[in-house]
């Protein structure tokens, strides 16, 4: 089951949600997303052909509809690329049908034992990267998720 829970507001309106693993990158402090625990499990041979068929049906789907960011960190130094990456990916709240996909894959995830929060904020911290469906953001100091 998904738990979900605000972690801030600023009277916009405006909101990004984030699907997270209780883990947490251990350089960066920010809970770890799901993408890469699903396509472990997706490789893992656990599933059945059910959920394997459509697993790797909203994975497709996401490679298909939802572009890779080209940033992960707002330094624009020489070498950012080497850079660590500090940034997070959120769905904006008008990205229904990512959203829509993203609720079956953690239930998915939840169902082998994962347990996927989805959090929310209306300000999730400094904007490196922006599409219509998600932004990348480094999360100010206070905020980390």
């Amino acid at each position: 089951m998904i738990s979900g829970w605000s972690k801030a507001t600023d009277g916009t309106g405006t909101m990004y949600l984030r699907f997270v693993l209780p883990t947490k990158n251990p350089h960066t402090g920010i809970a770890d997303g799901v993408f890469e625990v699903a396509y472990e499990i997706r490789d893992s041979g656990a599933l059945c052909e059910h959920e394997q068929q459509e697993l790797e049906g909203l994975l497709l789907w996401f490679d298909d509809n939802l572009r890779d960011p080209i940033r992960f960190n707002r330094t624009k130094s020489k070498g950012w690329y080497r850079r660590s990456t500090k940034g997070a990916s959120w769905f904006k709240s008008s990205a229904k049908r990512h959203m829509a996909r993203m609720h079956r894959l953690a239930e998915i995830l939840s169902n082998h034992g994962h347990h996927v929060s989805m959090i929310k904020a209306s300000n999730p911290g400094y904007i490196i990267y922006e599409d219509p469906h998600q932004v990348v953001a480094e999360p100010f100091n206070d905020l980390r998720s």
